[in-house]
C-alpha cells in the first residue's frame, strides 16, 4: 500500500486510480450525489486506507478509505476519529475498524 503526505495527495491519486465518488457517512450506509452509488453496510467493501494524525490540530486526524460498492462505484470516504467522529451503527464501527 502506498504512503501518503498529506490528505489532499491520497485523494489526488486515489482520484487518478479512478475513485471519483464523494461519499458520506451515514448511520449504516454510505451516501453521495448519486442516490444510484448508495450502498449499506453490506453492499460496499473498503479496498484501501489510509490513516493521518495530525501533530498539532486534532481536526487533521482522519482516515481516507477507497470503496467499492456492488454496483462498481469507486470512491472515496473521509472520517475524522477523536473528537470529531459522527455517529454510526455498530456494524458501521466493526466493517470501518476492520481496515485500519
Amino acid at each position: 500500500m502506498k504512503v501518503y503526505d498529506t490528505i489532499t495527495a491520497a485523494l489526488t491519486d486515489l482520484r487518478k486510480r479512478g475513485f471519483t465518488v464523494d461519499f458520506n457517512l451515514q448511520f449504516d450506509q454510505i451516501t453521495c450525489n448519486d442516490p444510484i452509488a448508495n450502498a449499506r453496510i453490506e453492499d460496499f467493501e473498503v479496498l484501501e486506507t489510509y490513516r493521518f494524525e495530525g501533530d498539532t490540530d486534532p481536526a487533521d486526524e482522519s482516515i481516507v478509505y477507497g470503496i467499492v460498492t456492488k454496483n462498481g462505484h469507486k470512491g472515496v470516504l473521509i472520517h475524522a476519529y477523536g473528537t470529531y467522529a459522527e455517529d454510526i451503527s455498530e456494524d458501521m464501527i466493526r466493517k470501518l475498524k476492520v481496515h485500519v
